[in-house]
């Protein structure tokens, strides 16, 4: 199906645009509370920054946006991502195709055309979206994020916005499709900065603490509704 789509730009234009606007509606009717210490206002006052998110939350990331919020988006460069590109342009955001793959895939998937080009709108002030793990491998952070951080010298943000009105689909990363009219929590966690001269070791060491800092903010926005991150038995993947 995916495929098929692909052959055809103006479907994918069209769908997009059924995308953009169901999530503006979503975003529009749907009650967010932010939780822990940091609002919106804080975050519109950090400048750029590197927001991460659980790739089964990544059509999650417009609901955490505000209004005029410059964004790019890191989107895969396969056919289904051409959907999401043109709905992230139909809401405001700037898609950057590429991937995040492991340093084996980079140059295969685009991924270090990508890190250039995220660095790049960084410097420029947009914060970058991105999810930290790749197909097949979820909840489990790759080294990319962790280099975008280090030679941008721009703090990661680990996030998580959860919704109680919602489909959790049973795939590869516990996909969650949100639904209008419902309660939804936001919880953004501490900034994690890397030093450009880090070494490999304590690189590992911020990669785990991303890992462990995004299951504190699932479990944090999960928690508020009542409800669990249907993606939790998926940290069994590090092991």
């Amino acid at each position: 199906m995916l495929k098929r789509i692909a052959r055809y730009p103006r479907l994918q234009a069209a769908i997009g645009a059924v995308l953009a606007g169901y999530l503006k509606f979503v975003r529009a009717t749907t009650r967010f509370t932010w939780l822990g210490p940091y609002r919106v206002d804080d975050l519109k006052n950090e400048g750029a920054f590197i927001c991460t998110i659980w790739h089964g939350q990544n059509f999650m990331i417009p609901l955490a946006m505000w209004d005029g919020a410059r964004v790019a988006v890191m989107i895969t460069r396969h056919g289904d991502g051409a959907v999401v590109a043109e709905a992230c342009e139909r809401m405001g955001m700037t898609p950057i195709r590429a991937s995040g793959g492991s340093h084996k895939q980079k140059d295969e998937k685009g991924g270090a055309a990508g890190l250039r080009a995220m660095i790049t709108a960084l410097d420029q002030g947009y914060i970058v979206a991105m999810t930290p793990d790749v197909p097949k491998n979820a909840r489990v952070a790759v080294p990319g994020i962790i280099a975008l951080a280090r030679l941008s010298g721009r703090p990661i943000r680990p996030i998580c916005v959860a919704t109680t009105n919602r489909i959790d689909l049973d795939n590869w990363d516990r996909t969650s499709l949100c639904l209008p009219f419902g309660r939804g929590a936001i919880s953004v966690g501490e900034p994690i900065q890397i030093a450009r001269d880090a070494d490999a070791e304590t690189q590992e060491q911020i990669r785990l603490k991303l890992e462990r800092d995004l299951d504190a903010m699932h479990d944090a926005a999960y928690s508020f509704l009542g409800a669990k991150d249907p993606g939790e038995k998926l940290r069994a993947n590090r092991s």
